[in-house]
């Protein structure tokens, strides 16, 4: 998908959002939209895009039954402050050569993933988690075909031709959780740095995976901000808000996976379908910027992903733009 495609949807998600008053942090909901897409890299393959949009209540109005679920089930920090997260989401792969009626058997397999999740953030003073349950559909009913054909339509760019070569219909279910530690280092010459190590996994039909990183961060208002949205098989943000009215930051991070199944790849779970051999250990790099004012918050992420699966050629290279607004 083209560049026009990730900016019609960032339009539609943010449709109808006002300005508001800077607030506490946890007096505020925030809503959310990230959009990835390989047109950054100057690509259409393999990762092709994603869309992931949603909201989380002030801290105040997360269900008492969410709370007691955190506060029992060992995942986050004593007295932690407690968000409820609610989102839907669309993901799309696709080979490198769309225009093959009959696809590459030794490239990615065409697929697309069309799911909504409910999330649990604990956060507390330096540490945070995110539990987080999705349930969707992986095959034709997830849609992505018929978004990408439409899109590529609308901007004249070339057909994709292999879609009836797609994973088949599938319920996908997945339970994902990360956690967190922000590091922050004094201040100097006016800047802040803080080294921030995560951890997690996913279990699941569609991903089951651990993982681990870190990401170094140096910039002004560091405190209580977990990074820019990002979408599965990233580390998922806490949803948090810097605590200063404007804030901005450079980063650079860097994360393993061994995984031992990616739907996308390894094809369906009780159904033959299109697969290829996919690699037990990923690594992901990444850099990007941070930029906060008021109730607004924008970010930029670019990913360098190593190979995913045996038989690829060229590696994965993708961006990422995030959007978020407190009221």
């Amino acid at each position: 998908m083209k560049a026009r495609a990730a900016h019609t949807l960032l339009a539609v998600g943010l449709c109808g959002l006002a300005d508001a008053a800077f607030a506490s942090p946890d007096d505020r909901t925030i809503v959310a939209v990230a959009v990835e897409n390989d047109t950054f890299a100057n690509t259409d393959k393999h990762y092709t895009n994603g869309f992931r949009a949603g909201f989380s209540p002030p801290g105040d109005k997360t269900p008492d039954w969410m709370v007691a679920l955190g506060e029992g089930s060992g995942l986050f920090e004593d007295g932690a402050r407690y968000r409820a997260i609610f989102t839907f989401g669309q993901n799309m792969y696709t080979p490198k050569d769309i225009g093959l009626e009959v696809p590459d058997p030794l490239d990615r397999p065409y697929a697309g993933w069309l799911y909504g999740s409910v999330g649990l953030a604990g956060i507390s003073s330096d540490r945070y988690g995110v539990l987080e349950i999705s349930l969707g559909v992986v095959g034709p009913a997830s849609l992505a075909d018929h978004t990408q054909e439409f899109v590529h339509d609308l901007i004249g760019a070339e057909d994709p031709e292999g879609w009836d070569f797609q994973l088949k219909n599938e319920p996908a279910l997945t339970l994902t959780y990360q956690a967190g530690r922000v590091w922050l280092h004094e201040e100097r010459a006016g800047l802040e740095m803080s080294l921030a190590p995560h951890y997690g996994g996913a279990l699941g039909n569609v991903f089951i995976h651990a993982n681990a990183g870190a990401t170094l961060r140096i910039g002004q208002g560091l405190q209580n901000d977990s990074g820019p949205p990002r979408i599965q098989p990233a580390i998922q943000s806490a949803g948090m808000f810097g605590e200063r009215r404007q804030s901005w930051f450079v980063f650079a991070g860097i994360e393993g996976r061994a995984v031992a199944r990616n739907i996308f790849l390894d094809g369906n779970t009780f159904r033959d379908s299109t697969s290829v051999d996919s690699e037990p250990l990923i690594a992901d790099l990444q850099v990007g910027a941070v930029f906060q004012r008021g109730s607004w918050k924008i970010s930029y992420t670019h990913i360098f992903r190593t190979d995913e699966f045996e038989t690829q050629d060229e590696s994965t290279s993708f961006g990422a733009i995030g959007l978020a607004h407190a009221f």
